[in-house]
């Protein structure tokens, strides 16, 4: 009980002298340390600061912008044996995304393809004595989402472009066709069936004599030459 209520005093002169010395500050002083307004730094927008230069942003970890629809553009595939050269050059493409404006999601690592072969170490003798060899290949993919299709395809031939050795890349993407392409294209077939009255019963009755001469007129040359086979004089021997 002692030593909690020893506590109590402390803290209680403590609290005096705390009051005491900002009691102790003058008006004056405290009027001008209260008006004079701290600078605040220039607000920068995503845009300026992805193409701006600004030493060391390489080494650190992309800017992931935010879906705003959520409609898929596209899907990039990485594929290399080099897990350390896959990851540099799958953050390097993350940049490139961030510069353009494109919202992509972070790497997904694929399952990693194994491949195996047994290779005899002599053909003779040696049949028993064999040696491994092993292949992996490390994947990664990256998704990309509301994106104009002609900024998509200036990402795919940028990476292309600078593609790393030893990386391989292939690119999925999506097509939207225009609202009411459905229709059109029923037009188009409609239009091309030729439905609109065109072909009348005349026509049909033409085109069906004209089939009918040209058939008949084929049975008689066809008739017309057997019987020159047939009275033809045979040839002696």
């Amino acid at each position: 009980m002692f030593s909690r209520s020893c506590r109590s005093a402390v803290s209680a002169v403590r609290s005096c002298l705390r009051y005491n010395s900002t009691s102790a500050v003058p008006p004056a002083a405290a009027a001008s340390s209260v008006a004079t307004p701290t600078p605040q730094p220039p607000r920068l927008s995503e845009p300026a600061y992805a193409a701006s230069v600004v030493n060391g942003r390489s080494v650190r970890q992309p800017h992931y912008l935010p879906k705003t629809h959520g409609i898929p553009v596209a899907t990039l595939h990485f594929r290399s044996y080099h897990p350390k050269l896959l990851d540099f050059f799958v953050h390097f493409a993350g940049h490139a995304a961030s510069a353009l404006g494109i919202p992509i999601s972070k790497p997904v690592h694929l399952p990693t393809q194994r491949r195996l072969w047994t290779v005899l170490r002599g053909p003779f003798v040696h049949k028993k004595s064999q040696e491994n060899f092993e292949r992996r290949t490390h994947k990664r993919v990256i998704k990309a989402w509301d994106a104009n299709p002609e900024v998509v395809d200036m990402l795919v031939q940028y990476l292309e472009k600078h593609l790393a050795a030893g990386v391989g890349l292939r690119t999925v993407k999506w097509t939207r066709a225009p609202v009411g392409v459905g229709q059109q294209t029923l037009e188009s077939v409609m239009g091309a069936l030729r439905l609109d009255g065109q072909l009348r019963s005349e026509k049909v009755k033409a085109l069906g004599e004209q089939i009918v001469k040209e058939e008949l007129a084929a049975a008689a040359g066809a008739a017309k030459e057997g019987a020159v086979e047939k009275t033809s004089p045979a040839k002696s021997s």
